[in-house]
């Protein structure tokens, strides 16, 4: 089935249903149906066909969510990317995926047209212009051509989901109509039951957790709020939620949980009935805390991008006692087992990289055979995560790929790496993450100077080649790192020596 068929099927159920709201826009199901077939036709009248991929660069609003159901339903390829990725980062997603055209608004038009420099047959697209290539000028033109959504294969690409990997490039992991379908059932089955009567806010980026979480909103006809804050602001997010009588936080980060709990603890929200979130472990105590203050409505969801979502969840009744340390049981349509180092499926209580079958697995990855031979082996998706079960409780133990996670956000050490060694005063580093009660982790480098520089030049180094919230928190300058007999540095020792662990 085309995933675009959701938002069709809700537009002929309740048309004049508020499907999404913004600062700028409110459209009903039927003027969101109508919207997004439009743009799907103006961009076939222009030459665009089934499979091409647009990158969709933009902050939240709400025709971010209507050109990702217009690329659905015209058989198309959204490659949505952070709108806070730094220009050097957009341009590889842009190049490396082949992208056809980006969506963006007049606010990231300025890196895309950085990014895009000397790349030629990609089109600029933007959301706030009143030109002949407008967002809306192709709407316009597309009005009087709509047609049914596109046949497509279950196996037919729908959305490049970029996610850094060890080598410092980020990995395009293939999703398929057939892998949202079933992430979107099991979000529906496991996570939240969306309701036509739901007010659903959306706080974090939609070109992750929470776009994705568009997909079971939109298919059951609720009422979707795109946040206008920007950044976000927990006073003014409780302020939303109290006003709209929102029921459902659509996927935050514990260090939203944080914020929030710790925010205007007199006002009351009573209409919210489930805050979905992911991206990093929980802290018990935080959990509790803000279940004393909210309620029991809090589900916690592992996934990967190469899984979108999808692995394992823990349910509301779940959130006591020590599962609260687990990443809760595994999702119903999804299988997991843990293997040792030769693939050997471990014994019950055994640790062991966690490993996924299911028809939410990706396809591959987009142009990486090796990626895809070390990934996918015998139907498995191989997680690159440790763990262990505990009474059907999933545990994860450690990263094998040491991926710091921030704020929810995934950060490479050898993407930082790899830029601090372009500065000419390092000549060693080590990167790697630190415990922070607010963000989950943060960002340490440990350096071998090659001559003066300061922490302060180094982190501003960084902000000039990746996104800002990737530049290390801390940098600690250290005589020498340790390295094993191959001649490779022992991350986990520099982190014992700077971190107490």
């Amino acid at each position: 089935m085309n995933t675009g068929t959701f938002l069709t099927k809700a537009a002929r159920f309740n048309p004049s249903k508020i499907a999404l709201v913004d600062s700028g826009m409110t459209l009903r199901y039927d003027e969101m149906n109508a919207r997004s077939a439009a743009f799907a036709a103006g961009l076939r009248r222009r030459g665009y066909a089934a499979g091409d991929r647009v990158v969709l660069f933009m902050p939240n609003r709400a025709d971010y969510i209507v050109a990702l159901f217009a690329l659905f339903k015209g058989g198309l390829v959204a490659v949505p990317a952070n709108a806070k990725l730094h220009t050097s980062e957009l341009g590889f997603i842009a190049g490396h995926c082949g992208a056809r055209g980006v969506v963006c608004s007049r606010k990231s038009r300025a890196v895309v047209e950085e990014a895009l420099a000397g790349m030629s047959g990609i089109d600029l697209i933007d959301t706030d212009s009143e030109g002949a290539d407008s967002f809306q000028a192709i709407v316009d033109d597309g009005l009087d051509h709509r047609a049914e959504d596109a046949e497509v294969a279950p196996d037919d690409l729908a959305w490049i989901f970029y996610t850094s990997g060890t080598t410092g490039r980020p990995k395009g992991a293939m999703l398929t109509h057939r892998n949202l379908c079933a992430m979107t059932m099991n979000a529906l089955a496991d996570v939240c039951d969306f309701q036509p009567e739901d007010v659903v806010l959306h706080v974090a980026p939609l070109s992750h957790g929470s776009g994705l979480y568009a997909l079971p909103s939109i298919a059951r006809g609720a009422t979707n709020l795109i946040y206008a804050g920007g950044s976000f602001d927990a006073a003014d997010v409780l302020a939303t939620i109290a006003r709209e009588r929102v029921t459902i936080l659509a996927f935050v980060a514990p260090t939203m949980i944080h914020m929030l709990l710790e925010t205007n603890p007199a006002l009351k929200v009573p209409t919210l009935r489930r805050v979905p979130y992911g991206g990093a472990p929980i802290d018990p105590g935080l959990a509790e805390a803000a279940m004393a203050r909210f309620g029991p409505i809090f589900a916690q969801l592992y996934g990967q991008g190469e899984s979108p979502m999808t692995i394992s969840a823990l349910r509301p009744r779940d959130h006591h006692g020590r599962v609260l340390f687990s990443a809760g049981t595994v999702r119903t349509d999804v299988e997991v087992r843990l293997v040792d180092e030769s693939g050997q499926p471990v014994v019950d209580g055994a640790e062991g990289e966690i490993c996924v079958r299911g028809d939410v697995v990706m396809r591959g990855y987009w142009n990486d055979a090796a990626a895809d031979a070390k990934a996918l082996k015998d139907g498995w998706l191989h997680t690159g995560d440790v763990g262990r079960f505990e009474d059907g409780y999933l545990y994860l133990l450690s990263r094998m790929n040491d991926v710091i996670i921030s704020g929810g956000s995934n950060i490479y050490p050898r993407e930082i790496e790899d830029v601090l060694m372009l500065h000419p005063a390092v000549r060693e580093v080590c990167v790697f993450g630190e415990p922070d009660g607010k963000w989950g982790e943060s960002v340490t480098a440990a350096v071998v100077a090659s001559g003066p520089v300061a922490a302060e030049d180094l982190q501003e180094f960084c902000r000039q080649h990746i996104a800002s919230f990737k530049k290390p928190k801390r940098i600690a300058f250290v005589e020498f790192l340790p390295k094993n007999a191959y001649g490779k540095i022992v991350r986990r020792e520099v982190k014992a020596s700077l971190s107490g662990g």
